[in-house]
This record gives structure tokens, C-alpha cells and sequence, in this order.
């Protein structure tokens, strides 16, 4: 786990690295980031049959890696997933699973509306889950900012670990959401903005709970740098599935609010190339809608380590709260904008900003194919459709449906 603002290096059999300890003592964008240290051995997990992508792709995996050098068995880390599958099962009616990847023409959809709480957001934090398993059993409160799906999922990986879980949800957050996450145990703090107040207010109380000792669970990278990997195994479970059809990638269209599930996809796409598993990057765009904080910070780069280094100059919370249909992706920031940034750079990709119109288009077209998709869950393929014209007629394209609609 190291800093991509600073260089810090968490050291090998560190409780919790989950923030970098420099954060917030400069202007620094300081986000501990996993690096992979690949060897031709890693490559089998691509080509394996195990249902389970934590299972599946457990070497990959920063918690894999720490149990080894902390004489944690491999039986044992695996009995610990099964353990917690058991009773995610019992929660949710589902486990983690390798999800469809659909192919229409030139287009493919990797379907996460099917995965446990119904979207992606339940593998950042099962990932997460893992180590705190392994690793930091005590009897902390778990903390988690969200407006929905991400609070959803936590509750659920919450309660299978048998684990206290504070959720803070925006003040308008829909009563059908709040009323589960109770069902599920959790202690739910409905948060209203206050004047004079910047920034996300179930963020800010967040970061209030965390710095009155509650442990981040969360879906904010630059919070806890551990919920990336996670989110990669739906990456990872692409490769493999494009791999056992002899496709390759152009272009990978993500919708993005807080930059999690990006950052994730994009490094689980390095880790493949670091792998000789594919042979380029396929170009990466980050999609957000009209409102959109990482088109801003785009439009102002220059030079990338200078951004790094003067974070609030590119990045800061909206001065008006915007609006979508597409409600899921309007963080006020993107807080894990750096790594997406790169991704796009070294790919050669770029953000895409959408309409309204172009989201609902996108959504009905999901919806006509029997995936019961939420708007934010294909805002992804809103950005393809905002694409369309300059897209070759050859190209192999990829979205995500990743958050079922309630």
C-alpha cells in the first residue's frame, strides 16, 4: 500500500492501512493506492472455474498477501470467506459471484444488478471485510457516508461479520432505503446541510465519526485505501471473460461519482496488462453528469504531479448541490479523482459529460434488455451514447450495469 501523493509505504504487516498518515498535513492529495508485484504465477486465477471471485482471485489481493506473511493459512482465508458468504446468504438471499458479461453486437455489458445488496458496491466492501476479519477484530463501530446503494451493501457485509455500522445518508434519502438499513442493524443519521457549510454533509459527519474513533467502511478510496481492491474483482472477472471469448477492448465506459468503482476497474485492467493478460490499456472514460467535478479538474491539468501536490486547486466540493436523474454518481466530489485521472491519461481516454436525456435513453435501453438497471447503475452507457459519433465502426466497446433499480 503506498501513497500516491507522498511515497509513504505502509509496512508489510500494518493493522490498517486504510489512510496515509501525511493526510491532511499539506495540500497534497494523499490516497494509498495497492501495488501489485506480478509473477507469471498469478495469471492462473484468470483461467480458473471458482465461482467466487474472492476466492477466485484471492493472490491478487493485498489481505491474501498480509495472511501469508502473518502464517494465516490459505485453507484459513478461505474458510473465513466461506464463513462470511454463509451468512450473507442468510441476509441477502445471494452470495458473491462471477456476474454475466452480455454481448450485444459490438457492445459489451458486464450485469452487476444481480450481486449481493444489487450492485457492485458489496465487493469494495467484502474486500474490506476480509481484513478486518483477519486482521482488526474489535469491537469499533464501522462508518459509512452514502445515499444508498453503498449503504445498503455495507449493512449487509456489516451484518454477515456481526459488526456495529453507523450509515449517514443525505437528508432527503428515500425512506424505503433507511427503513432496510434498520432492518439490516444499522444505526442510521440522516444528515441536512448547514449553512455555511461546504461539501457533502453525510461526508462531513462521516469524517466526524471516524475521527471519534469508528472505523472507515466506506467507498472513498482516499478514506480507505483497502475498498479498491475489492471493486476489482469485477475488473478482473472481465478480463477473464473477454479472454475466454478471444475479445479485446477498446473502450471502457464508467460512470463515476466518488471514482471507487473507477479507479478500481482501471487498476484491475494494469494488473491484467502488468500480467500480459491483454496486450494494451482499452481507453478509459469516466462518466459524470452535466454537473460534473471531474471534467473540471480535467479541463484545468496541467501537470498531473502538480495536481497531486495542490489538490484543492483541481478538486472541491460543488458550491450548488446539483440534481439528476441519475442521483447516485453526484458526489460533491470526486474523491478518488487522481487514479481515475491517470487511468484516463495512460489510457488515452478521457470524461465524458451527459445529459438527461442521454441517461434516460441509456436506461431505457437496459431496461429493454431485461436488466432491471437503475439510472445511475447505466449512466455508463449514457456516455457511449455521448460518444457515439466519434467512435469508430470497429471498435469492441464495454459499459457496466452496476446498481439495480428499488
Amino acid at each position: 500500500m503506498v501513497c500516491s501523493g507522498c511515497g509513504y509505504v505502509a509496512p508489510p504487516l500494518e493493522r490498517r492501512p486504510f489512510r496515509c498518515p501525511h493526510a491532511g498535513s499539506d495540500e497534497a492529495d494523499h490516497v494509498l493506492r495497492r501495488q501489485l508485484v506480478p509473477h507469471p504465477g498469478l495469471r492462473e486465477a484468470f483461467f480458473d472455474d471458482e465461482p467466487d471471485p474472492f476466492i477466485r482471485y484471492r493472490r491478487l489481493m493485498h489481505s491474501w498477501n498480509t495472511a501469508q506473511l502473518s502464517g494465516i493459512r490459505d485453507a484459513d482465508y478461505i474458510a473465513c470467506i466461506r464463513r462470511l458468504e454463509e451468512r450473507i446468504v442468510e441476509i441477502d438471499q445471494t452470495s458473491f459471484h462471477v456476474t454475466p458479461l452480455l454481448h450485444e453486437g459490438a457492445l459489451w455489458i458486464k450485469d452487476d444488478t444481480g450481486n449481493v445488496s444489487g450492485s457492485h458496491k458489496g465487493r469494495h466492501l467484502m474486500g474490506l471485510m476480509i481484513w478486518l476479519e483477519l486482521f482488526d477484530r474489535d469491537d469499533r463501530a464501522l462508518a459509512i457516508a452514502s445515499c444508498g446503494n453503498a449503504a445498503l451493501a455495507a449493512a449487509v457485509v456489516a451484518r454477515a461479520a456481526r459488526r456495529r455500522l453507523e450509515v449517514f445518508v443525505p437528508a432527503d434519502a428515500s425512506a424505503a432505503v433507511v427503513e432496510r438499513l434498520e432492518e439490516l442493524g444499522a444505526h442510521v443519521t440522516r444528515c441536512a446541510r448547514r449553512q455555511g457549510e461546504t461539501g457533502d454533509p453525510s461526508y462531513l459527519r462521516f469524517r466526524e465519526a471516524i475521527a471519534a474513533g469508528a472505523l472507515p467502511f466506506t467507498c472513498q478510496g482516499n478514506e480507505n485505501g483497502l475498498v479498491i481492491e475489492g471493486g476489482q474483482t469485477l475488473g478482473w472477472e472481465m478480463v477473464s471473460q473477454l479472454s475466454s471469448s478471444g475479445a479485446t477492448l477498446d473502450r471502457l465506459f464508467i460512470q463515476t461519482g466518488g471514482g471507487a468503482l473507477a479507479s478500481a476497474c482501471i487498476a484491475a485492467f494494469e494488473n491484467a496488462l502488468a500480467l500480459r493478460l491483454i496486450d494494451r490499456l482499452p481507453r478509459i472514460h469516466a462518466v459524470q453528469t452535466e454537473a460534473s467535478p471531474l471534467a473540471r479538474a480535467w479541463n484545468r491539468l496541467g501537470d498531473l504531479d502538480y495536481a497531486i501536490q495542490h489538490r484543492a486547486e483541481f478538486m472541491w466540493p460543488w458550491e450548488t448541490p446539483p440534481v439528476s436523474i441519475a442521483h447516485g454518481i453526484l458526489d460533491d466530489e470526486t474523491y478518488d479523482w487522481v487514479a481515475v485521472v491517470r487511468g484516463m491519461m495512460h489510457s488515452g481516454g478521457s470524461p465524458v459529460v451527459v445529459t438527461e436525456e442521454q441517461l434516460a435513453e441509456a436506461n431505457r435501453y437496459g431496461r429493454e434488455l431485461g436488466v432491471p438497471v437503475s439510472a445511475t447503475g447505466s449512466a455508463g452507457l449514457a456516455g457511449l451514447l455521448a460518444m457515439k459519433d466519434a467512435l469508430g465502426c470497429n471498435e469492441s466497446l464495454a459499459v457496466l450495469f452496476t446498481g439495480r433499480a428499488r
